[in-house]
């Protein structure tokens, strides 16, 4: 069968290329076709069969993510012409089904275009509608065929909303498993990129967008700097986990005599770390799922889009593994007067040494492990899409 599939961030990317493998395990000849980045690429080179010339990959996303309301509507014109080209490409290589992995902004609109080609849609992460936006809910009916969901919270509120889901659990929990950091002894991964094993470890990650990193960079180089003024911290390095399609420059000036950048080992830096800054996102599950105290902390791109967001957002926690929960197991900075490098400091300085604290973390870490049921998502949702194509034809 004939799959194209759209992913626009790195988390969907991630998500995006173990579908892929559980695609091609389900069915070997599948032609896929799809907008990613490096991991579905890699999948794709690794175990296509097919040779189709018009499968692969059909665009990058890392050339166009963008964030917030008014980002948005500043790069409208772009994400337009981004739309249509979709939109010629999916007619073009004429598949059994259009896979759409979250990205509700973009993917939605191709949905509804899809839908009235007479084209089967799946959507795969499903948008947060339960966060904001609730009217989406309407499209999500009435122009995908089915909806695979990958957090337990999500049953009653899609169950509610007379939505047909399926939940086979997260896929996260077999990608941080399966990862390197799960197999790469510490000590040899610190060696590996150029710090002695003896050096303990603070990680920071500002996000995959060169929006999100512009503004977090400052945050983080202030606060390492308020920590290794601190002679607790004067054996620390703060590795800033590099993001894909980001170059050392988007990063801005740091003092590298205790700070450090690096790049494609995101899992294996939080997984060495003492403790971890994260700017929200899937990133912050992975933690939970590493095992690495965390705290996330996320500053909006522009005190319009802070407000709007304010008036618009349902939920009570801006973290997926808080959402989890439904209560805090990590704290969460994102005001304009909590989310500055001061606060961050005192955040992590009890993360490290504070260590009933760290303790409860990890008792709430095993809880949000549970409610993402057990291995094997991504396998068996490919299996699930296979099977409902399978039986429509």
């Amino acid at each position: 069968m004939r799959y194209y599939i759209i992913a626009g961030e790195a988390s969907g990317d991630l998500h995006g290329s173990n579908l892929m493998k559980g695609l091609y395990a389900g069915d070997p000849d599948a032609v896929i076709r799809f907008r990613g980045g490096e991991l579905m690429t890699k999948v794709y080179e690794q175990m296509s069969r097919t040779s189709a010339s018009n499968a692969g990959l059909a665009h990058d996303y890392r050339s166009g993510a963008v964030m917030g309301f008014m980002e948005v509507i500043m790069n409208a014109r772009t994400l337009l012409n981004n739309l249509e080209d979709c939109k010629d490409d999916i007619f073009e290589f004429s598949p059994d089904v259009v896979i759409l992995i979250d990205y509700p902004g973009f993917n939605l609109k191709i949905a509804e275009w899809a839908h009235k080609q007479g084209l089967k849609v799946f959507y795969y992460i499903a948008p947060k509608v339960w966060a904001s936006r609730e009217g989406r809910i309407r499209k999500i009916k009435k122009y995908v065929d089915k909806l695979f969901i990958v957090f337990p919270f999500e049953i009653p509120f899609f169950r509610k909303h007379g939505v047909d889901f399926c939940f086979c659990g997260n896929p996260l929990v077999d990608a941080v498993d399966n990862s390197p950091a799960k197999k790469q002894n510490r000590d040899e991964f610190l060696q590996e990129i150029g710090i002695h094993p003896s050096k303990r470890v603070i990680a920071m990650l500002a996000g995959s967008r060169s929006m999100e990193v512009r503004m977090m960079m400052p945050l983080f180089t202030k606060t390492a700097a308020i920590l290794h003024a601190d002679p607790r911290f004067k054996d620390f390095v703060f590795i800033v986990a590099g993001a894909p399609g980001r170059k050392i420059e988007d990063y801005g000036s740091f003092d590298d005599s205790y700070m450090k950048i690096v790049f494609g080992k995101t899992q294996q830096i939080v997984s060495a770390a003492d403790a971890a800054a994260i700017n929200s996102g899937t990133a912050s599950l992975e933690a939970a799922l590493l095992g690495t105290p965390q705290v996330v902390a996320y500053l909006f791109p522009s005190k319009i889009t802070y407000y709007i967001a304010r008036l618009i957002v349902k939920i009570k926690y801006i973290s997926l593994g808080n959402l989890c929960l439904d209560k805090l197991a990590f704290r969460e900075l994102y005001d304009y007067d909590n989310c500055v490098p001061e606060v961050l400091a005192q955040e992590l300085q009890r993360l490290v040494y504070d260590q009933s604290y760290r303790r409860r973390m990890m008792e709430d870490y095993n809880e949000i492990r549970k409610s993402l049921g057990g291995s094997g998502a991504s396998i068996s949702v490919a299996r699930k899409m296979i099977e409902e194509l399978t039986n429509s034809k």
